[in-house]
Formats: structure tokens, C-alpha cells, sequence
């Protein structure tokens, strides 16, 4: 038995997002079709301005509005503008944003070094943000790559392409999650913790 092409068309285009497999797609699928209609209304202008309404900073590379001129984050002339955050995705820029920690500027990457997939250096922002260490005065630079194994490599990278500049290069420091479990936590991650640790301060 099959179902209408609509309803499989949909069905398809769900299993293409990632963490969708087919049961959820048909699961999602048929709770639309028993939805009041505003809802599926909803959800198709909702993404059609997401691809209409919205671009990235040609500046950071981060989100924006389309329309303007840079990110609310470039434009915010109350962030540490000698330091900048050098992250994989516009979703990790969230991340950092949520902790409340950090109030220097941002790049985004957009991907990391992955020989394997064909990805190299001339498909990421890298020659941009070289040009932005020629034209903004940063005095440090915090790459901010994930744990990966891709992540690492193009850490490493960025370390040896920004000799020269005359800026600081640093690298988030790596250890236990708050609420982790040492049985849990892979050799990777022990070593990290390990070379990182810090001496306890006494009690008065």
C-alpha cells in the first residue's frame, strides 16, 4: 500500500534532516495532516523567511537579518573588540553567548578541515579571517574548534597560519564536564584534565 504523493513527499523531505529517520518523518507527517491547518501555514512562512529573511555577517560570518549591514554582535560597540572567538558553526556562538562568559567578537568557520570529506582550507573562512587580523587590532585569538579529531587538526592549522601576526592564539581548555563520571570520560579527555589541573586553594 502507498500512501498520496503529498503525504510521501513530506515524509521525504523530513527523513533529509538530520536525526529524522523514517518513523519520525511519518510520525511528524501525519501529526501536521491532523493539525488545524494555521499550523502547517505556520510552518512553511516560518521557512521560507528563514531562507528569504535572513543571511550571515560578511564580516563574523554569524547570523543576521537581511538587510543589515553587520551582525548585532559586530555592531555592539560595548564588546571586547581586542579579542576574538574562532568557532566551527553559528550554533556554537550560541553556545558561548548562553553562558554569559564571553563579551569578545566572533568568526565562524562555517565547517572544519576534513581531508576525508574533501573539505580543505579554501572552504572555510579562513582567507577572511586572516583579513581581518590585517585590518582589526586584535590582540588575542581564541580558537574555539571542538574536541573532534577534525576540530583538532584545524586548530593546529589555524595555530600555524596566524604566526605572524603579532596576536596571542589560545585554545579552549579541555577536562572534565561538571557532572561527569571519570568511568565515563575517554583517555582524551583524562589526559586533559590531567595536564590542566590546578592547585586547590586552602580554607581560612
Amino acid at each position: 500500500m502507498s500512501l498520496p504523493k503529498p503525504f510521501q513527499d513530506v515524509i521525504n523531505a523530513f527523513s533529509r534532516l538530520p536525526g529524522i529517520g523514517p518513523k519520525t518523518a511519518s510520525r511528524l507527517t501525519f501529526y501536521l495532516w491532523r493539525s488545524p491547518q494555521e499550523l502547517s501555514l505556520e510552518l512553511a512562512h516560518a521557512l521560507l523567511a528563514l531562507k528569504t529573511e535572513t543571511s550571515v555577517c560578511p564580516r563574523c560570518f554569524f547570523l543576521m537579518a537581511s538587510g543589515q549591514g553587520v551582525c548585532e554582535i559586530c555592531a555592539d560597540s560595548e564588546r571586547q573588540r581586542d579579542v576574538l572567538c574562532v568557532v566551527e558553526e553559528a550554533l556554537d556562538v550560541i553556545a558561548l553567548e548562553r553562558s554569559g562568559v564571553y563579551r569578545g567578537l566572533y568568526h565562524v568557520l562555517q565547517g572544519v578541515l576534513s581531508p576525508i570529506e574533501g573539505v580543505g582550507p579554501q572552504d572555510l573562512r579562513i582567507a577572511e579571517l586572516l583579513q581581518r587580523l590585517e585590518r582589526e587590532a586584535f590582540q588575542e585569538v581564541i580558537l574555539a574548534t571542538n574536541p573532534s579529531l577534525e576540530g583538532e587538526a584545524t586548530a593546529m592549522y589555524l595555530k600555524q597560519r596566524l604566526q605572524g601576526y603579532g596576536v596571542k592564539v589560545t585554545r579552549l581548555a579541555r577536562g572534565l564536564p561538571v557532572g561527569g563520571d571519570l568511568e565515563y570520560a575517554d583517555p582524551n579527555t583524562l589526559l586533559r584534565a590531567l595536564l590542566g589541573r590546578q592547585e586547590m586553594g586552602g580554607e581560612g
